[in-house]
């Protein structure tokens, strides 16, 4: 049986190798079956490309995120014409399967994790077995989701794919925008998170529980990538990196024990209150030059209302500390989160450049399925697939102007940026190679207006 993994193309400033279909396609090769992956949007294929590209294809399994649900339809709809057994996954699949179905006209949807059940459900199709009682997989006539328990021990999964996510053949598009080096490479030590930010889908997709890797698994893959791949520089995409800080520790020290020369950093985001001047000293040693803080909003009230559970007063003190030892820093800024005014938007601003940053993103809230946000507020308007994540309104909180709040991101934007210190920093790292998606980025954000927006 052959199968495809692949992700459509879409609009998006973020390029990178889709861990996801890197864990299933090395998961279940190594037990018999004949996995390719497509990956559409680093080939920039369209629909009917990516569709020809699976002519030999037996199954083709699609990752979904919200963002990009709109693609997936229309390229299920256009395997399912070619008569291809279609397998939908990914975060979007997970919390709408019965949406995700319908809409989409596949065959199966995977909800969490996807390495065992779709080993088992390939294995039923290839052995003519019936494939209703398999956990985690939902069909037009399931009745009743039966979710599968998560993989304990996670050294227990292969490393992605990286053959065939070769980072070098990668767009120069990584998470963050600017780094160090090329090629960069995305890995996670840790699976799921145990926080209940409102915001955030994490718990419905994980379980508000947290897995990690043994740090010498972690390490054994980052020498692997710059062994076999030249890899440079490292992305760890952990929800929750340095949340036990013993792990993060180890990590580090065989980095520096094994003596591996590579640069790190942390664009997904940690959080502020498990850090310390020790830990960050040696993350330093070790090769991070960036990380990247998940701050949210300036407004202690705000940060109440998403269930943060942090103060400004602990993210000040991260940021200050990793600024004082030359790690770069960066935050992570929400508008329009429930109590959000225009005086709390310009406290934001006032906040984002009061702290030692040296880059921050100001975005504007999506309310995504899977949050408590969601659940609380989707009746309240209509989810619009044209709309891009984080770049346009989902839902306007009754505290602020529609108006105040579609201008907050450009107006963040421009009064952190426009000064001498972020300038020079950008032009250190700006690389000829990436004009193009820091320009989309320039005009996604509003951050130099131009006439048709």
């Amino acid at each position: 049986m052959k199968v495809v993994l692949t992700r459509p193309n879409y609009h998006s400033h973020l390029i990178t190798p889709q861990l996801g279909m890197g864990y299933i396609s090395s998961y279940i090769n190594k037990r018999g079956f004949d996995a390719t992956i497509i990956d559409g949007l680093n080939l920039d294929l369209s629909v009917q490309e990516i569709a020809d590209c699976c002519h030999d294809a037996d199954v083709v399994g699609i990752g979904c995120l919200t963002d990009f649900f709109s693609e997936v339809i229309a390229l299920s709809r256009e395997l399912k014409k070619r008569g291809k057994v279609v397998v939908i996954g990914g975060p979007h699949a997970t919390v709408l399967p019965e949406v995700t179905l319908r809409k989409t006209g596949a065959d199966y949807v995977i909800v969490g994790e996807g390495e065992i059940t779709f080993y088992e459900l390939l294995l039923a199709m290839s052995n003519n077995q019936p494939v209703d009682g398999i956990e985690g997989v939902v069909t037009p006539t399931t009745n009743g989701i039966s979710r599968r328990a998560s993989i304990e021990n996670l050294d227990d999964i292969p490393f992605p794919d990286w053959k065939q996510m070769d980072p070098r053949y990668y767009m120069k598009a990584p998470h963050g925008g600017l780094v160090k080096n090329f090629p960069v490479a995305p890995i996670t030590s840790t699976r799921g998170c145990p926080y209940s930010c409102t915001f955030c889908a994490s718990p419905e997709i994980w379980g508000k529980t947290i897995r990690w890797r043994s740090p010498a698994n972690v390490v054994d893959e980052i020498e692997y990538l710059v062994k076999v791949f030249g890899v440079k520089e490292i992305h760890f995409e952990d929800d929750n990196l340095t949340l036990k800080i013993s792990h993060v520790e180890e990590i580090c020290r065989l980095i520096i024990k094994r003596n591996i020369n590579i640069s790190w950093a942390t664009p997904n985001g940690i959080r502020a209150d498990k850090i310390t001047s020790e830990v960050l000293r040696l993350m330093k040693e070790s090769g991070c030059y960036l990380i990247a803080f998940g701050i949210e909003s300036g407004n202690p009230e705000i940060l109440k209302n998403i269930k943060k559970m942090e103060e400004l007063e602990t993210m000040t003190y991260a940021v200050n500390e990793a600024s004082k030892l030359g790690i770069m820093t960066q935050g992570f800024f929400i508008f329009g989160l429930p109590g959000e005014t225009e005086e709390t938007v310009q406290e934001t601003i006032d906040y984002a450049k009061k702290i030692p940053l040296d880059k921050a993103q100001f975005l504007l809230l999506d309310v995504l399925p899977g949050t408590q946000l969601w659940k609380d507020h989707k009746d309240e308007f209509e989810h619009d697939l044209q709309k891009r994540s984080y770049q346009e309104l989902t839902w306007v909180p009754d505290t602020v102007e529609k108006e105040v709040l579609e201008k907050a991101p450009a107006r963040a934007f421009r009064s952190f940026f426009l000064r001498p210190r972020q300038i020079l920093i950008l032009l250190r790292f700006m690389k000829v190679s990436q004009f193009k998606f820091i320009l989309r980025r320039i005009l996604d954000f509003g951050i130099i207006p131009y006439t048709n927006k």
